[in-house]
C-alpha cells in the first residue's frame, strides 16, 4: 500500500504529531515526578541525565534531519523507488550511529556530566541513570528513523499508534520498577518501550509501506541514497549540535548556581518542553508539506503555507505558555514542596511567555528552509547567537551579574528572537528559492532519466 495521492494538508498531519509529542513529553514529566518522589536530588539527576541523553541523541540528526526531506521530495516528484532506497539506507546508518551513542553513554557518562558541572550530590545518581539508558539509545535511533519515514509517507496516524504503545509500555514498567530499582528502573522501562516500538515499526513498514527490510539493510552503509540525506542532514545536525552545545554550556551555568537551581531548572524545563511541542508539531508538519510541494514544483503554495503555519504557531505558543504560567504554582507543587523552587519556577514560566513566540519562528521556518533544500543558512546565521547569546548570555546574566535563573531565561529569550527573526527574513525575502528550484530540477532530471 502506498501513500495517498492527494495533496497533504496541514491539520491532518499536525494533530497526530502533536499527540505523539504530548505523549513523549508526558512520560518525561511523569518520570521526573517519580524521580522527585525519591528525592529532589534524584529529580535533578533525572533532568540532568536526560539532558545529556538528548545531547548524545543529536548525533542522530546527521541522518534524521535529512531523511524526511529526502523521502518527501522523492514522493512529491513521483519517485517511490528513490524514497524506498533512502529508507533502507538510513536504517543501516541508524544502527551505526545508535551503537556509537550507546558506547558514549556507557563509557563517558562521568566525563559528560563533569562538562555540565553536575553537583557532587547529583552526579553519582545521574551517571548510573545515563549508563543504564545506553541500550535505549541504540533502539531510539532506529525508531526515530523508521517513524520519520512513516510520517514522510503521510502515515502520521500509524506513527502515533506506535508511540502510544511505546509510552503505555514505558509507563507501566516505570511505575512497577522505579519504586524498587530507583532511577535505573526508568531506563529499564525505556528499553522495554523502545523495543516494542521497533517491532511494531517493522510490521508497519511491511503492511503499510510494502517495505521489507533485508538483513544487510540493518548494517550496510549505502553511499548514493545516503549522499542525498547527508546533503540536508549534515547542516541540520550542525545546527542542532551548535544549539545543544550552547544549551549544555547554559546548563553548566545553572549547575554552577547549585542543586536548588538545578532542580528548579529540571522541573521548569519539563513544562517548557510541554509548551514547545505545540509549535514543534506544526514545524514537523510544515517540513513534510514543504518537502512534498518542492518535489512537485509547487513553490508558491509552499511559500503561502509557511506564512499561514507561522501565524498559527505564534498564536498557539502565546495561549499555551500563558496558560502554563497561570497554573505554574499548582503544577510545580506536583513535583516538590520546596517553597523556593515553586516561587522561582513560577517566575520562570512567566518569562517563558516571552521565549516561546521567538522559538516558533525558529522551529517552523528552519524546518521549512531545510525542506526547501536551504539547509546551510540556519546554522551559518544562527551559530553566533547560540554561542554568544544563549551560552555566553547565560553565564554573564545568570552568574556574573548574579541574576540567577531569571538571567538564564532572558538569554534563552534573546537567542530565540534573534535567530527567529533572521530565519523569517530569509523566508520572506525568498532566499530559499534557488535551493528549492535546484532540488526540483534534480528530481525531475532523475525521473526523466
Amino acid at each position: 500500500m502506498t501513500a495517498p495521492s492527494a495533496r497533504p494538508r496541514l491539520f491532518p498531519l499536525t494533530w497526530p504529531l502533536l499527540l505523539e509529542l504530548l505523549l513523549g513529553i508526558g512520560i518525561g514529566i511523569i518520570g521526573t515526578g517519580l524521580a522527585a518522589r525519591l528525592s529532589d536530588d534524584s529529580g535533578a539527576a533525572f533532568g540532568l541525565a536526560n539532558q545529556v541523553f538528548a545531547a548524545i541523541f543529536v548525533l542522530f540528526r546527521v541522518i534524521g534531519a535529512g531523511v524526511s526531506v529526502a523521502v518527501t521530495q522523492a514522493l512529491g516528484a513521483g519517485r517511490r523507488d528513490q524514497a524506498d532506497a533512502v529508507a533502507r539506507a538510513v536504517v543501516g546508518a541508524s544502527t551505526w550511529l545508535g551503537a556509537g551513542g550507546a558506547v558514549m553513554a556507557l563509557l563517558a557518562a562521568g566525563p559528560l556530566l563533569q562538562l555540565v558541572n553536575a553537583p557532587a550530590e547529583v552526579a553519582p545518581l545521574a551517571r548510573v541513570l545515563l549508563q543504564a539508558l545506553a541500550p535505549a539509545l541504540l533502539i531510539d535511533a532506529m525508531n526515530a528513523t523508521m517513524s520519520s519515514v512513516m510520517r514522510a509517507h503521510l502515515r502520521s496516524r500509524e506513527a502515533l499508534a506506535v508511540v502510544i504503545v511505546i509510552q503505555i509500555v514505558t509507563l507501566t514498567v516505570a511505575l512497577l520498577a522505579m519504586p524498587y530499582l530507583g532511577l535505573p528502573g526508568y531506563a529499564l522501562a525505556c528499553l522495554c518501550g523502545r523495543g516494542t516500538g521497533m517491532a511494531l515499526h517493522i510490521v508497519l513498514w511491511r503492511s503499510r509501506l510494502n517495505l521489507r527490510l533485508r538483513g544487510e539493510d540493518w548494517w550496510r552503509l549505502k553511499r548514493a541514497p545516503l549522499a542525498t540525506v547527508l546533503h540536508i542532514g549534515v547542516p541540520g545536525a550542525a545546527e542542532n549540535i551548535s544549539w545543544r552545545l550552547a544549551f549544555m554550556t547554559s546548563l553548566a551555568a545553572v549547575a554552577h548556581l547549585g542543586a536548588l537551581a538545578l532542580a528548579t531548572h529540571a522541573y521548569t524545563m519539563q513544562f517548557l518542553q510541554f509548551i514547545l511541542i505545540f509549535g514543534l508539531a506544526v514545524a514537523f508538519a510544515v517540513e513534510i508539506l514543504v518537502g512534498h510541494m518542492i518535489g512537485a514544483g509547487e513553490l508558491h503554495a509552499a511559500y503561502r503555507m509557511v506564512r499561514k503555519a507561522l501565524g498559527l504557531g505564534i498564536v498557539v505558543a502565546l495561549v499555551v505558555s500563558s496558560s502554563f504560567a497561570l497554573a505554574g504554582p499548582w503544577l510545580l507543587k506536583k513535583f516538590t514542596a520546596d517553597r523556593q523552587i515553586i516561587e522561582l519556577g513560577s517566575t520562570l514560566l512567566w518569562w517563558t511567555v516571552l521565549v516561546e513566540p521567538g522559538r516558533v519562528f525558529n522551529m517552523v521556518v528552519i524546518n521549512a528552509l531545510r525542506a526547501a533544500g536551504d539547509a546551510r543558512y540556519p546554522v551559518i546565521a544562527g551559530a553566533a547567537s547560540m554561542a554568544l547569546v544563549l551560552a555566553g548570555g547565560s553565564w554573564f546574566l545568570g552568574v556574573h551579574l548574579g541574576w540567577g535563573l531569571v538571567g538564564v531565561w532572558i538569554a534563552y529569550a534573546a537567542d530565540e528572537w534573534i535567530r527567529g527573526l533572521l530565519m523569517w527574513r530569509r523566508w520572506a525575502t525568498l532566499g530559499w528559492l534557488p535551493h528549492a528550484r535546484a532540488s526540483h530540477r534534480k528530481l525531475r532530471r532523475a525521473k526523466a532519466g
